[in-house]
């Protein structure tokens, strides 16, 4: 493709290879949601490591999530004006630096501080990135870049944390977390290589939160998704002892059908991103009824491998679609502040992953796996009717 230093319709910078910016985007999402879910495959190793118990060692999930949240309506409005290029290069700087201190922390407060520091990369990242589509690849392909940049989470879950696992598990933890800082460090080198300049279009301003926290669309979409993603995470977080109840599942057999909710889940974030581009209202919708469906259904399906498996795959597919489909939902009701509204997105994302795993700890400690299940599918299937209220 041949470049042109100004797209001729908004003035703004064309990529020499936009298809490769995306990847590049979608390489830095792959990178914070893998450094941010890495602790769930290490938690033993990290608890033995620094001589906690592993409650206090889930600790390493909780506080990236809540700094994630914190810092993706703060950051927009700290770095107002700073090109946004510059802005991913030195967060994924950061994610570099606390993934080193992480694998080097002597003691476990030096290694919340560290997954505090990865917080902030997360929730910088996903307020910047997320609306990057449109600028890199105006017009009709923004939904397909969109879909794209989200399809690093899918694949984190996918590639990046069990690989992230497997190296831990037969080299220690502290090569995990190096791995992953090189990862970073590299995915920073690429962003400043090959993203065009990106000045801030609409610096953000604190003010501008409120603003759009007072137009329907906007309230609705956000409280859409936060429903779905508590729904997700209540349920989701305590899927494995829910197959490992089922009858004839083994290790084995739970570790695949997990491989194949991943799997799923790639292929429903490309789903997703095109029925959104269509239709995101509808799309939103559709996915929190698939998604809730197939968690309840699995209450009275975990007597069966195979169907437990199958309403697995259904679950993967429905929950690949939702960050992509919530994302252009949330731009169509608010294209004149792009940043400022995946900022929100992100830092009501990132809330809705501590509650609902906090909520479905609860529950699995007090009424049982069920009471999970059939919580988490009364969430989506709210969501699902408050998606579909008009005005």
């Amino acid at each position: 493709m041949v470049s042109t230093p100004l797209a001729p319709a908004a003035g703004r910078p064309v990529p020499a290879r936009p298809w490769a910016a995306v990847l590049a985007l979608a390489a830095a999402t792959f990178s914070v949601v893998t450094t941010e879910m890495l602790p769930v495959g290490l938690l033993p190793s990290l608890a033995r490591d620094l001589g906690v118990s592993a409650g206090t060692a889930g600790l390493a999930l909780t506080l990236p999530g809540l700094a994630a949240a914190a810092a993706a309506p703060l950051l927009p409005v700290a770095v107002r004006r700073a090109d946004r290029r510059t802005v991913l290069c030195a967060l994924l700087l950061l994610l570099t630096a606390a993934n080193l201190l992480t694998a080097c922390a002597p003691a476990f407060p030096v290694l919340l501080a560290a997954r505090v520091l990865v917080g902030v990369g997360i929730g910088g990242v996903w307020a910047v990135a997320a609306g990057l589509g449109g600028r890199l690849l105006p017009g009709p392909a923004a939904g397909r870049a969109t879909a794209v940049i989200f399809s690093g989470i899918a694949l984190a879950s996918v590639l990046g944390v069990p690989a992230g696992t497997l190296l831990g598990s037969v080299a220690g933890r502290s090569w995990a977390f190096t791995a992953m800082a090189g990862c970073a460090c590299a995915v920073a080198v690429a962003l400043a290589a090959l993203l065009p300049p990106l000045p801030a279009e609409r610096p953000v301003r604190l003010a501008a939160f409120p603003a759009l926290l007072r137009r329907p669309p906007v309230r609705r979409a956000l409280a859409t998704a936060a429903l779905l993603v508590t729904g997700h995470f209540a349920a989701y977080t305590y899927v494995r002892p829910v197959l490992q109840r089922t009858p004839g599942t083994g290790p084995a057999l739970v570790s695949a059908l997990l491989l194949g909710y991943g799997l799923a889940g790639v292929a429903g974030n490309f789903a997703g991103g095109a029925l959104a581009a269509r239709d995101p209202r509808r799309a939103l919708r559709l996915i929190a009824a698939l998604l809730g469906t197939a968690v309840l259904l699995l209450v009275p399906a975990t007597g069966s491998a195979a169907l437990a498996g199958a309403l697995l795959i259904v679950w993967g597919v429905a929950y690949g679609g939702v960050s992509v489909s919530a994302q252009n939902l949330l731009s169509a009701a608010a294209p004149q502040a792009p940043e400022a509204v995946s900022a929100l997105f992100a830092g009501v994302f990132n809330t809705a992953i501590a509650l609902g795993a906090l909520a479905g700890g609860r529950l699995a400690d007090g009424p049982g796996l069920t009471a999970v299940l059939v919580t988490g599918a009364s969430l989506a299937l709210l969501a699902a009717l408050v998606g579909g209220r008009r005005g």
